[in-house]
């Protein structure tokens, strides 16, 4: 394994919690754990599919909702969110085995840069679907990092948090791992799944070679 490609929120960082109950708040005051639940299932599909969605079940403005998710982003520039479990870890794992840490992100290149930056994580390269790719499942950003650094797609590995992120690294020839947030099933078909980062570094560990991951 040469690189490991990382969707970045919810995956690298887990800003999840942050997004779902601003989401759930600008519904509720004081939001149920039901409908948290509920806001969890949809922003694990796009926080775009949750706001259209939760706008019209719940009769929300949408855009409430969306000045709601924005809102993050500002808490964000003070307050980052968490770095997931285990991400560090296998960050330099991959790093020490010689292999690349690449980013594929719908997030604006500011954004995403100010969020890795902010949590001091490190990576070797990183392409944004605003820069001019196309969004996730369609693989163009996956294809863009196998070309940028002469990589075969079967010494990479992809993981993301929504099954857009397995579709488009399928759709590029490369493994895909899912990183599911236990309690909150997912329609990923056969894909394969973890719910820790640190499931994956006994894998990095085997799959060092002489010349590295």
């Amino acid at each position: 394994m040469r690189a490991v490609i990382w969707d970045l929120g919810g995956t690298l960082v887990d800003t999840y919690p942050d997004v779902d109950r601003a989401l759930a708040s600008a519904i509720e005051s004081r939001p149920s754990s039901e409908l948290l639940h509920e806001v969890a299932q949809l922003t694990r599909v796009s926080s775009s599919h949750a706001i259209s969605t939760l706008a019209t079940r719940h009769d929300v403005s949408g855009q409430r909702l969306r000045t709601a998710y924005e809102a993050t982003k500002l808490h964000w520039q003070e307050h980052p969110p968490p770095v997931n479990d285990g991400a560090r870890e296998l960050l330099a794992a991959v790093q020490e085995q010689g292999g690349l840490n690449l980013v594929c992100t719908h997030r604006d290149r500011d954004s995403a840069a100010a969020l890795l930056d902010s949590l001091d994580l490190q990576v070797h390269d990183m392409v944004c679907a605003p820069d001019g790719y196309a969004r996730k499942p369609d693989p163009e950003m996956v294809h863009a990092l196998l070309a940028l650094h002469s990589l075969r797609a079967l010494d990479c590995l992809a993981v993301g948090d929504r099954p857009t992120d397995v579709a488009a690294a399928r759709a590029a020839g490369v493994r895909g791992v899912l990183l599911e947030t236990p309690g909150v099933p997912l329609e990923a078909g056969d894909a394969e799944r973890v719910t820790s980062l640190g499931e994956l570094l006994l894998q990095v560990g085997r799959s060092a070679g002489p010349t590295g991951v």
